[in-house]
């Protein structure tokens, strides 16, 4: 059928199942929107407030629901707002398609009001970066566009749409992309190569499995199951590799990296078999990689070639999705026991939550903690919301102390670590996961980056928590500065607006808590029912997230902080804890 330019590219959505579209109109994208005028009934748009906050609330929706982000905004500076979240997308493997608007296609490289080389920006950070100039290239793009998105290592790609291809007519016809010859998306394992990692694992007397996103991304989260209890493997797990394990499983060891526990990071130097599944050995895991491991043989399961014997050499690189390699070595295991391995990560867990655990989370008097309030609202939950976090000392707590009971439970900005993250991005994941109870913590720095997305919540009614735990500074930041800046505050410090009041001019309820026999209630006050919320929580103000790995340093050297009463008034030293070694 012949149709408009603008037409086909709704059409397209729909033929790929789209069902959310999140975006911003302008010029250039205008006739898109009008024909989107006609098709309310089958996809729902929602208007973001900025271009950034509908990047990042289409990743929201990615992350939870599995399916393709859509944004699509005009060009200019609404394409150069959309590059955080293009950015973002890239580095933590989130599949996105962005259309943007471009001037008319005789008006190119003209210096045109409002163009700009959206392909030439975007082509480092992006999956693909296209630029549509004909209505009759539009169909074919799409289609390519959804293929790469989705398939093999997810990840964003870019649609850059000229005006005058929107308004031309067009035969339509779609044809799904199944198939590019220069992408192989899903590379076929090396059989050698998964005979060797499992002779590796057959013989190791102390394995330790590293679990990241790619097991989440692969849907392989049962082959991950059964791969670790028929060699009775312990496991940790990335930041972004949270809930691929439910908190409580038996060989969940806990939360890796510079502010993730310490038994995980110390066994990494300890362990004579490391099978690392869907990660790309981040700085902020590692480490330094001079001491990195350096006992370990290396099993590297990962679908992204590029990352295999990028970061540490790997002794058995196994090339392919974890949902197929991880069942291949499974099945070649010979079942096995590591009980006095599996115990011996006790004794770190021991001096952990003595403490930090302790004082974190149940402190008995002083000032609110972060921890303390995320442990609330993590149980007040049953252990089943959706946690999106913002970036910062807040992420940090909210990793550390939510418990997740399913797949897909935690939103966060990984690689790029992106301050104004949390609000759009958790619009985006209740949007993807309605059923569920979202919950969205901030600080409150990152909050206000995006805090015109309130506006987004007001018009949808979409029914977020979210929770600033409010030390008055810029939190992550200022720890840097006490502990290696010598206590210089270089602008940190934050006079911050009423957020309630802020939050009743959207409509939105809201109630500040600041004294520790409060808390319970607000929580439940909270929680009561799927409206929009904001609770605001005073927190001690040089609160300090524990442990921490100092960066450049190695696995093995954690700062604990004090041993004492974080709440007897005095300032906790800085301790580096290597008494732990010989615990």
């Amino acid at each position: 059928m012949k149709i408009t330019g603008s037409k086909a590219i709704i059409e397209s959505l729909i033929q790929e199942g789209v069902d959310t579209i999140f975006g911003y109109p302008g010029g250039a994208i205008m006739p898109t929107f009008d024909a989107l005028y006609d098709y309310d009934d089958q996809v729902k748009h929602i208007l973001t407030r900025h271009e950034q906050g509908a990047t990042h609330a289409a990743q929201g929706y990615a992350r939870v629901s599995g399916k393709v982000g859509v944004c699509l905004v005009t060009s200019g500076p609404a394409a150069t707002n959309a590059i955080t979240g293009i950015a973002d997308a890239m580095l933590d493997s989130t599949p996105l398609v962005v259309i943007t608007g471009q001037v008319g296609a005789a008006l190119l490289g003209t210096d045109a009001f409002q163009e700009i080389d959206v392909v030439g920006i975007t082509q480092p950070i992006t999956k693909w970066a296209y630029q549509i100039r004909r209505a009759e290239d539009i169909a074919w793009a799409m289609a390519r566009a959804f293929y790469i998105a989705r398939n093999g290592r997810p990840g964003p790609v870019v649609l850059d749409l000229a005006k005058n291809a929107q308004f031309q007519e067009v035969d339509f016809e779609y044809k799904p992309c199944t198939f590019i010859r220069s992408y192989i998306p899903v590379p076929k394992p090396n059989p050698s190569q998964i005979e060797l990692a499992a002779q590796l694992i057959n013989s190791a007397k102390k394995p330790y499995a590293l679990v990241g996103q790619g097991v989440v991304l692969s849907g392989a989260e049962k082959e991950l199951m059964e791969f670790l209890e028929k060699a009775d493997i312990p496991a940790a797990w990335t930041l972004l590799g949270a809930s691929a394990m439910s908190t409580d499983y038996p060989l969940n060891k806990g939360f890796l990296g510079m502010h993730g526990n310490v038994s995980p990071n110390m066994k990494t130097n300890e362990c004579d078999v490391l099978i690392a599944i869907g990660m790309r050995f981040d700085d902020r895991v590692t480490g330094d990689l001079n001491t990195y491991a350096k006992q370990a043989k290396i099993i590297h399961l990962d679908i992204d070639p590029a990352e295999l014997n990028k970061n540490v050499r790997a002794d058995a690189p196994v090339l392919g999705s974890a949902k197929q390699t991880l069942p291949a070595i499974t099945q070649l295991l010979k079942p096995a026991k590591h009980t006095e391995w599996i115990e011996s990560f006790d004794v770190y867990d021991k001096k952990e939550n003595d403490i930090v655990v302790r004082r974190e989370v149940y402190p008995a008097t002083g000032e609110l903690t972060m921890g303390e309030i995320i442990h609330k609202i993590s149980e007040a939950t049953h252990n089943k919301a959706v946690v999106v976090t913002d970036v910062g000392q807040n992420q940090m707590m909210a990793a550390r102390y939510s418990n997740f009971s399913q797949t897909r439970s935690l939103v966060t900005s990984g690689g790029l670590g992106t301050m104004g993250f949390g609000i759009p991005a958790a619009i985006g994941a209740k949007i993807g996961a309605p059923e569920r109870t979202v919950l969205m913590y901030s600080g409150d720095g990152g909050f206000q980056m995006t805090i015109q997305e309130l506006g987004t919540i007001l018009q949808e009614q979409i029914g977020v928590k979210m929770i600033i735990l409010n030390n008055h500074f810029l939190g992550m930041v200022r720890q840097w500065q006490e502990m290696f800046f010598e206590e210089r505050y270089s602008f940190t410090k934050m006079k911050n607006p009423d957020f309630i009041t802020i939050a009743k001019g959207y409509g939105i309820e809201g109630y500040e808590v600041s004294k520790r026999e409060d808390l319970d209630n607000a929580i439940a006050d909270m929680l009561k029912d799927d409206k929009p919320y904001l609770l605001v929580a005073n927190v001690e103000m040089k609160g300090m997230v524990f442990p921490m790995i100092p960066a450049g340093g190695s696995v093995t050297d954690i700062l604990l902080g004090d041993e004492g009463d974080k709440n007897d008034n005095s300032e906790p030293e800085v301790i580096l804890e290597e008494s732990i070694l010989n615990a």
